[in-house]
């Protein structure tokens, strides 16, 4: 099965730096300022045995952040110009060059980078008289992951992988969940969030950060997708709900009014929370299939069978709220099969026997009622929703009240009063919203795509400097 590329973690391959002995240094001066490669040795921090360590050891004080020059420096004529930061690059260097395995004439590290940077690195290794060998993924080596998009400053897709980062690491075999949970995300926030008006303010906000306000804040740009996203689709929701800064009339109800329909709002959300807890089936099948074959997708409870558990159980619900035989008929035969298959795997995983049958029973209550608690925790969407617009209505109305009353006076207050309203609801709101759809997100959705936790790639990376060793380590 081939999933396209944006579906996936980036593609890593696994490679063997190689290079002659006399070149050794110069062939990982270039690795290390490529800042692709990842190789198969423990953390280190420079305090090995080599000598640029001991004299890095011997200045003391602060660990610099290293540096290397592109060819071979005097390390004496560094401690004497003070460049703990080539001091320490150095180090590093004579770490991995002793780790090296050697034959001959002939040195090589073993290492992961991803499979577009092979060209480039082996192209910046040629004239060291280096090479990149392609290795074969060795048998149960976990593959480190890397999202695509780059960093949040280097693209749109790199903005959004905080969001998936934030839970864990996506296992390398899995697929990369990031443009379908922000989706989901900003989805479950405008319902949460609807307003017309105060939606617009998002994303009149999102832009700004998009165009790069605040100067003096960089960092906040790269959440201008969630904002800009959240604001289009609070905006949506604001139509649909009639609201505009609160029951305004400025728009009309194109669905139904919060205050004025909230059973029909709690059951949208539950239906919203349903569609999305499927698609979270759907994924984790391809994820258990992907990480163990046929085998872990049939009986695992984020696999096949608690998915075949959760539409058996929701059509046997709706078959008799209904009154619908055949879809309750349906529903429940889909239900005992995944329960039954979900038994299995209890059975199996527990080791059998007496003892095995009695946890498998209690598994499969717990996953029962997990699979109920799930859904009914979408309720929550219109919870939140029906909180703002009752916020949104007391403001509103309160506003009304006094411009009613005439006079400067109270036209004044009725203007501070909507001001100052607005912006405690939207504040608090906004923050409540996105704090809940972020607990939707990871503790009913992201619990049933990932099982396990990833590795994330760590390429070894020491920038190349062309200053002169003619002074101390320049101070940042």
């Amino acid at each position: 099965m081939r999933w396209p590329e944006t579906l996936r973690p980036v593609r890593m391959a696994r490679v063997a730096i190689v290079a002659p002995l006399d070149g050794l240094r110069d062939a990982l001066a270039r690795v290390a300022d490529a800042g692709v490669v990842e190789f198969d040795l423990p953390p280190t921090d420079g305090g090995g045995q080599g000598k640029a360590a001991r004299l890095l050891q011997r200045a003391g004080g602060e660990r610099p952040e290293p540096a290397l020059l592109p060819s071979a420096p005097d390390l004496d004529e560094l401690a004497a110009a003070g460049r703990t930061d080539l001091l320490a690059g150095e180090a590093e260097l004579e770490d991995r060059a002793a780790a090296a395995f050697r034959r001959g004439e002939v040195a090589a590290l073993a290492g992961w980078t991803p499979q577009t940077a092979r060209s480039g690195l082996a192209a910046r290794l040629a004239d060291a008289g280096a090479a990149v060998v392609p290795l074969p993924h060795p048998r149960g080596a976990e593959t480190p992951t890397v999202l695509p998009g780059g960093t949040p400053e280097q693209s749109l897709r790199g903005s959004l992988t905080p969001l998936v980062e934030t839970y864990g690491t996506v296992p390398y075999a899995d697929i990369d969940p990031t443009p379908l949970a922000w989706a989901a995300y900003v989805l479950m926030f405008g319902m949460m969030f609807g307003d017309a008006g105060q939606g617009l303010m998002l994303l009149a906000g999102g832009i700004a950060l998009w165009a790069g306000y605040p100067r003096r804040r960089p960092r906040l740009r790269r959440a201008w997708p969630f904002v800009v996203g959240a604001g289009v689709t609070s905006t949506a929701f604001g139509l649909l709900y009639g609201e505009f800064f609160g029951p305004t009339g400025v728009v009309p109800v194109l669905w139904l009014a919060p205050l004025d329909s909230p059973v029909e709002l709690l059951v949208a959300a539950v239906g919203v929370g349903s569609v999305l807890l499927a698609a979270a089936f759907a994924l984790g099948i391809v994820n258990r299939w992907r990480e163990g074959g046929w085998a872990v997708a049939l009986y695992e409870p984020s696999g096949i069978a608690g998915a075949s558990a959760f539409l058996g159980l929701g059509g046997l619900a709706a078959g008799a709220y209904l009154d619908a035989p055949p879809l309750a008929v349906a529903g429940g035969a889909a239900g005992v099969l995944g329960l039954a298959l979900a038994f299995t795997g209890f059975l199996a995983g527990s080791g059998g026997g007496g003892a095995g049958v009695v946890e498998a029973v209690v598994e499969l209550f717990d996953l029962v009622v997990r699979l109920g608690a799930n859904v009914v925790s979408f309720a929550r969407l219109a919870a939140f929703g029906l909180t703002h617009a009752a916020l949104a209505g007391i403001v509103w109305a309160g506003t009304a009240a006094l411009w009613g009353r005439g006079g400067v006076l109270a036209v004044l207050a009725a203007i501070a009063l909507f001001v100052a309203g607005t912006a405690v609801t939207f504040a608090l709101e906004a923050l409540v919203a996105g704090v809940q759809a972020l607990r939707l997100e990871y503790y009913e959705l992201f619990s049933r795509l990932f099982t396990t936790q990833g590795r994330p790639f760590r390429p070894w990376h020491i920038p190349l400097t062309a200053q002169e060793v003619d002074g101390p380590c320049p101070q940042k």
